[in-house]
């Protein structure tokens, strides 16, 4: 079965924007696959870290729909491991920024409990707040 990928002008602008925000050189990525081999979330991941990368540069921006953005811890096991010194967590946080520039929030802040409050420490709201609410 082959594949045809169309690129088009959307395409390469939805490439380079994802370029301009994560500030990454996403071309210098050879798809070695290092990325994925050693994130601790790959197995929870809808798509691999080098696979999201392939998607950014191909300039799909169905992407945007993967989980595997909202999984990146940002622990940059994927940067210290990557040939090229790609940062991946960049372009994840790319993803998501583009994707809550569309005001589509992942959670609704205001539906946490009071009893959740009390356990949750203090940072991980804050995290969830910078990365999950537009």
């Amino acid at each position: 079965m082959s594949v045809k990928i169309k690129i088009d002008e959307s395409s390469v602008a939805f490439f380079e924007l994802i370029s301009e925000i994560s500030g990454e050189t996403i071309t210098l990525c050879d798809q070695c696959g290092t990325c994925s081999g050693g994130c601790p979330f790959v197995n929870d991941m809808d798509l691999m870290p080098s696979q999201l990368m392939r998607m950014a540069l191909l300039g799909q921006e169905d992407v945007l729909e993967s989980k595997t953005m909202w999984l990146c811890a940002t622990c940059n096991t994927c940067t210290v491991r990557c040939p090229r010194g790609l940062d991946v967590s960049k372009v994840a946080e790319a993803l998501r920024l583009v994707k809550l520039r569309h005001s589509v929030d992942k959670i609704d802040l205001n539906k946490i409990s009071k009893d959740e409050l009390k356990e949750l420490p203090p940072i991980a709201i804050i995290a969830a707040n910078r990365k999950l609410v537009s």
